[in-house]
């Protein structure tokens, strides 16, 4: 055996090239391979995979398999490198049992896209068995007037191997009476002792020979036989068959005891010597004598088993006739049975599925099974007719391969319509009693991810109120979604970043698996009224399928801001205030304004004025709507000189909420209020002056730092060429103006100095409010209002060239200059000294 498998020799070539059918996607090829029998388990068989012109990495993604059959088990397909093995110990005899072509069958497929191959392995023989002779010893009577020349039939030697390994030769041992002669017939070599000179019994009575058989193998085999040879005097004639070989035909399924043939044979002697008996030759195969039954009288051959078309199509039978003779003479003849097929197998149906389960957006033409069909009668017995029911959107293909469909989508499918198909394949056989059979196979549809999820409404509208709480659900959408599984499992996400979505957008979430969607802060009405944001509901499929909707947002007021006392507010920020009238005012005269405000909107801000606490309730009156207080009537020597009037502010939500300002009125002589004006301006005029130390410091840090930017600028200037300085040309709207405003605030007096287009030589023109700052109103509260009433600032505007310096002086003054020439230089400058003048 390891000579043998040193020897292997594996061919691998094409039988009918390569058979292409595009159909779908199944490619159809043929390979064929040749081993020796006997050969190792696990020796390679061939490439496949390379043959086929396969991509060995797609392997295992494609399935690469046989296909399960009668011969599967003896070889296995390595899935990672497309190399076919021996996968169990094969003897060519078991298996062929004397074939002359031992070939094995395997189907082999791959998906993705669907190709079955037929891959045939060639069984080659071995020289694995001796010739052996049925008996060791073979005895003959011969009678010493037999004539030289005759022919003996001795037992031939089988050998199971085949071909070149089978018995080639015979070989006689030495000696000068008899010679071997080999007659070839289809199966064997049939070997004959030939008497080459007469025998005389009185000389020698019986002979010894040995016969050894020899096969074709290299080194040959052998078998011997003993020839023991007894020479007698007897019959002098041979029986003869009417025919040398009769032929017959014989209907398949025929039942036991049906007459096949009837042989004769005739001797021309006498007597005991004329009596034939009829049996079967000595090399006759075991299964022929199970079938057949030989009288051996008559010569009669009667069915004695199962005559089956299918297993054995033709018979040979070697018959012997012989004498009674003594010695007996025997004569050879052959009868050959032809069986008759009759239509008594239905087809078979062997399904090979590669998709049991068939996604939805299957295209047509998508090749769900290989469906083969089978007959074992042959001929119009064999040929088969396949259909399938015909309400499935399915259709049988024929292949190029006799009896083999493909069973392919025709329509397109869809799942949330029919989820389960149950296909019935029918084979009826085109015999003169037609059989049939019948096989079921169900191909489930499988879902894909083509259906969005759809809202149930679109767009949706929220009406929270202000002030809800954090984390706590607000709202919920809610999307539905036709598929399956991880297709219809839907995820919820808000939409950022797009642009077209609320600042406010940011402080929504949504929980992904809910669609619950709850605020991560407290909206104020007041700041913000309404705003909108897109919730997009994307199932799991892939890829995605997603759709949107928005939800517009509605913010509801709730009475939640207290009105807010602008006026009065006194210095540490509460709501009171002192007030001077003189005691000559007339009445209805206008004392002074409650102003407030709310931030609610609507009833919840809007305002009602009421005295909650008055020294005098016939002296003044308030404005119910205004919050003006004015005085009733004239005032009396009797009224005190100091009023105080408490007023009530209060809105008009379901909840009101109230503030409340105290005014004092003091009641002066006319006299009185002058002089204390002038004491309270020269006070002023104190405090003025330390504001102007502060403006003084303030300007000559201005002028320093100017002067060393001024240096810096010409520095860099002179170190540049011309052509740079080109971006720094004028404004076309430039007119050479320089303008400055200067104001600031101390006390209760306001001072202001304006100089537009300002030139050499021009005046200082004091109440212009060409220049005048404007200060934002951010807050409106008594905070930012006693801060904006100690403002002060001194802004300097410059048009030159658009650039700015900017420098700070108290809290928020600033002066911005621009790139000034040496004489607007001096005239700034010139310009801030004159304020003590215009103080």
């Amino acid at each position: 055996m390891g000579d043998r498998g040193q020897r292997r020799r594996v061919s691998c070539w094409w039988v009918c090239g390569i058979l292409l059918f595009f159909f779908g996607q199944r490619i159809l090829a043929q390979l064929r391979y040749s081993i020796p029998e006997e050969v190792q388990v696990g020796s390679t068989v061939g490439n496949v995979a390379k043959d086929l012109g396969l991509d060995i990495r797609t392997l295992t993604e494609r399935r690469f398999r046989i296909v399960s059959g009668p011969n599967h088990a003896l070889f296995q397909l390595d899935q990672n490198n497309g190399v076919l093995y021996v996968g169990k110990n094969m003897d060519r005899e078991e298996i062929c049992a004397g074939a002359k072509v031992c070939l094995i069958n395997l189907k082999i497929v791959v998906e993705s896209p669907l190709e079955i191959h037929h891959v045939g392995v060639e069984l080659t023989d071995v020289n694995d068995h001796s010739p052996t002779f049925p008996e060791s010893e073979q005895r003959l009577e011969i009678a010493e007037h037999i004539p030289a020349g005759t022919r003996f039939q001795i037992h031939a030697a089988r050998d199971p191997d085949v071909g070149a390994q089978s018995v080639r030769l015979y070989k006689l041992s030495s000696n000068e009476l008899f010679d071997i002669e080999i007659r070839d017939s289809e199966e064997d070599k049939i070997p004959f002792l030939v008497l080459k000179k007469n025998l005389d019994r009185e000389q020698k009575a019986e002979h010894r020979l040995a016969l050894t058989a020899l096969d074709g193998g290299s080194p040959p085999k052998s078998g011997s036989l003993n020839l023991t040879i007894t020479v007698l005097d007897a019959n002098d004639n041979r029986p003869l068959f009417s025919k040398d070989v009769y032929n017959v035909v014989l209907t398949e399924n025929a039942p036991a005891g049906t007459l096949v043939i009837q042989v004769n044979a005739t001797d021309l002697d006498e007597g005991s010597n004329s009596d034939v008996e009829y049996s079967f030759g000595k090399t006759q195969k075991k299964h022929v004598q199970d079938t057949f039954d030989l009288d051996s009288v008559t010569g009669e051959i009667r069915v004695k088993g199962v005559v089956d078309f299918e297993d054995t199509d033709i018979y040979r039978l070697d018959l012997q006739a012989s004498d009674k003779g003594n010695p007996p003479w025997t004569a050879e003849s052959r009868v050959v049975i032809k069986i008759k097929d009759v239509n008594d197998n239905k087809p078979d149906i062997e399904v090979t599925s590669l998709r049991k389960v068939v996604p939805e957006d299957a295209k047509p033409g998508t090749v769900i099974s290989l469906i083969s069909i089978s007959d074992r009668d042959s001929g119009v017995n064999g040929k088969v007719i396949c259909t399938i029911s015909d309400d499935v959107p399915f259709d049988l293909t024929p292949s190029i391969e006799e009896n083999m469909f493909s069973l392919v989508t025709k329509g397109r499918l869809d799942r949330e319509t029919v989820s389960h198909y149950d296909i019935t394949i029918r084979a009826t056989d085109c015999g003169e009693a037609p059989l049939s059979a019948e096989k079921t196979l169900s191909v489930q549809v499988s879902d894909v991810n083509d259906n969005r999820p759809h809202f149930n409404q679109s767009p949706h509208e929220l009406y929270l109120v202000e002030n809800n709480a954090v984390g706590v659900s607000i709202f919920a959408v809610s999307a539905a979604d036709e598929d399956l599984n991880e297709n219809a499992a839907i995820t919820y996400s808000i939409v950022r970043g797009d642009g077209m979505q609320s600042d406010a957008a940011s402080f929504i979430n949504i929980n992904s698996e809910t669609g619950d969607i709850s605020a991560l802060k407290s909206f104020d009405f007041e700041t913000l009224k309404t705003f909108q944001f897109r919730v997009v509901a994307s199932d799991s499929g892939s890829p995605s399928l997603s759709s949107n909707v928005t939800v517009k947002v509605f913010i509801l007021d709730q009475n939640d801001n207290a009105p807010v006392i602008l006026y009065p507010v006194s210095s540490n920020g509460s709501a009171e205030g002192v007030e001077e009238i003189p005691r000559n005012v007339n009445v209805g005269h206008l004392v002074t304004k409650v102003r407030a405000y709310d931030a609610d909107i609507g009833y919840n801000g809007w305002l009602l004025f009421s005295l909650q606490e008055v020294s005098e309730h016939s002296l003044f009156a308030l404005d119910r709507y205004t919050g003006q207080i004015r005085t009733l009537r004239s005032f009396t020597e009797t009224d005190e000189a100091e009023q105080k009037l408490i007023i009530l502010v209060k809105d008009n939500g379901n909840v009101s909420l109230s503030a409340t300002a105290t005014v004092l009125l003091k009641v002066v002589e006319p006299k009185e209020a002058f002089a204390a004006s002038d004491l309270q301006s020269s006070a002023k005029v104190e405090e003025d002056s330390h504001v102007t130390f502060y403006l003084i410091i303030t300007l000559g840090s201005v002028s320093l730092l100017f002067l060393i930017s001024m240096v810096v600028l010409i520095a860099m200037q002179c170190s540049k060429s011309t052509d740079y300085t080109s971006k720094y040309l004028q404004d076309a709207n430039y007119d050479g103006t320089l303008c400055h405003s200067i104001q600031y605030r101390s006390g209760d007096k306001r001072y202001m100095l304006v100089g537009p287009r300002m030139s050499i030589g021009s005046t200082i023109v004091p109440g212009s409010h060409a220049n005048t700052l404007v200060l934002p109103d951010r807050r409106r509260t008594s905070e930012e209002l006693e801060h904006i009433s100690e403002l002060s600032t001194i802004q300097t505007c410059d048009s030159v060239r658009g650039h700015n310096i900017f420098i700070g002086t108290n809290r928020n003054m600033r002066v911005r200059l621009n790139r000034l020439e040496t004489d607007q230089l001096s005239q700034f400058m010139s310009l801030f000294t004159s304020i003590q003048v215009l103080r």
